[in-house]
């Protein structure tokens, strides 16, 4: 187990001392119920001091078997990532469980001894890095998106890789609602880090939850800039998402702007720490359609479309945008964001993917003609042409409620 926990387990005994006379007697034969043949003779004809010494005996039988299980429940519960194979013994018998009052106990003793240590609730500890598994996740669970699944995955496996980086890495998502900007965010956060979304590493904002009233940016900036350096200072890589980033207060972006610059080489540490910024806009969403849909007209194949025929005129659509302060900021003016990643439109057979999807996600049986069903269901848009599903494969889960028997 990672950090050596058993020359520490003198900071348990106080509580364990305390455990003890909790500690249920086990499945004993003989004792819950009638004696077998053999215990019957010998209380029968060994005296009330036999007996007794038979029932110490076997009370301290139970408490050693049921101390191998507090320790592995507690283990489980400190250092989870080193006690994956010790299920079984975690367990215990089926149908075993704490009592009430000792699992109260045991809580207590986790919480007590966690205040002393890291117990990796979260933080470094819970980065996995699976490069292979995200690889694997935009190959086959991001559809119609080849720009991003390259782009995403070239630039955060490189960037995770330096030996000191000298800034953090930012990345813009640009495209309508629905082409996967979020779930690529999700697919990032899960194969990043053990517990996804919900590690203390990964930080999610969402601008009109987080953000909603301009009249309090003084306070917002100060939330912001204390959250981003606790989560910091608690793990040496971090992940912060800024959702509807178009609609970030002008004040707030400013004050993101020291955390994307480049730091001097003197401030660098030994192991300098990282940190991935994902802003999600559907801020030139129109240009990345009207582009895809001019290449398609004249005869462009979705796959051959370069990020060179498409990055120059989505950033001047950033920067001339006259409804979101996004790209007026200095992350923009001063180039501090690294990439700005298209996502593009859906068609009909990206929708049908992600009826697919949605089925064998929730284990249901589908057919050809449930996909179809489901995807003629979609609004397209140009009218008089419906190339592209106007909402991406949003709302795709709640549809095949349909379909439900």
């Amino acid at each position: 187990m990672p950090r050596g926990p058993l020359p520490r387990l003198w900071l348990l005994l106080p509580l364990l001392l305390l455990l003890l006379p909790l500690l249920p007697l086990a499945d004993r034969q003989g004792h819950h119920g009638r004696a077998g043949p053999r215990e019957a003779a010998e209380e029968a004809g060994s005296g009330p001091a036999w007996r007794a010494f038979q029932d110490l005996r076997e009370r301290l039988r139970a408490a050693g078997a049921l101390s191998k299980r507090y320790w592995a429940l507690f283990a489980r519960r400190v250092w989870p990532e080193a006690c994956e194979q010790d299920e079984e013994a975690a367990a215990g018998p089926q149908g075993w469980s704490l009592p009430l009052l000792s699992q109260q106990y045991l809580d207590a003793l986790i919480s007590w001894y966690c205040s002393f240590q890291d117990c990796c609730g979260g933080g470094d500890c819970r980065i996995t890095n699976n490069f292979t598994g995200l690889e694997s996740d935009l190959r086959v669970c991001l559809h119609g998106q080849h720009l991003a699944q390259e782009l995403v995955l070239t630039t955060v496996r490189s960037y995770l890789e330096l030996p000191r980086p000298d800034k953090a890495l930012a990345l813009s998502f640009h495209g309508w609602s629905g082409t996967g900007k979020n779930f690529v965010a999700r697919m990032l956060a899960e194969n990043l880090y053990r517990d996804g979304l919900r590690s203390d590493c990964v930080k999610l904002f969402i601008t009109t939850l987080h953000f909603p009233h301009s009249k309090d940016v003084d306070l917002y900036k100060e939330w912001l800039t204390d959250q981003m350096r606790e989560t910091q200072e608690h793990c040496h890589q971090t992940l912060f998402v800024f959702d509807e980033a178009e609609k970030l207060h002008p004040g707030l972006l400013e004050a993101l702007g020291p955390h994307l610059e480049l730091q001097a080489p003197d401030n660098l540490r030994a192991e300098s720490p990282r940190t991935i910024f994902l802003f999600l806009s559907n801020l030139g969403g129109s240009v990345i359609n009207e582009v895809v849909l001019r290449l398609l007209e004249a005869g462009w194949s979705r796959e051959e479309i370069t990020m060179d025929q498409l990055a120059p005129q989505l950033q001047a659509e950033i920067v001339a945008s006259t409804d979101s302060g996004f790209g007026h900021s200095r992350l923009v003016k001063d180039n501090l964001i690294d990439f700005f990643v298209p996502f593009l439109p859906l068609e009909y057979r990206h929708v049908r993917l992600c009826a697919r999807d949605a089925f064998l996600s929730q284990k249901l049986p589908y057919t050809e003609e449930d996909l179809d069903e489901i995807a003629n269901m979609m609004v397209y848009i140009p009218q008089e042409k419906k190339i592209f599903s106007s909402q991406g494969c949003k709302s795709i889960s709640q549809r095949i409620n349909y379909f439900l028997p």
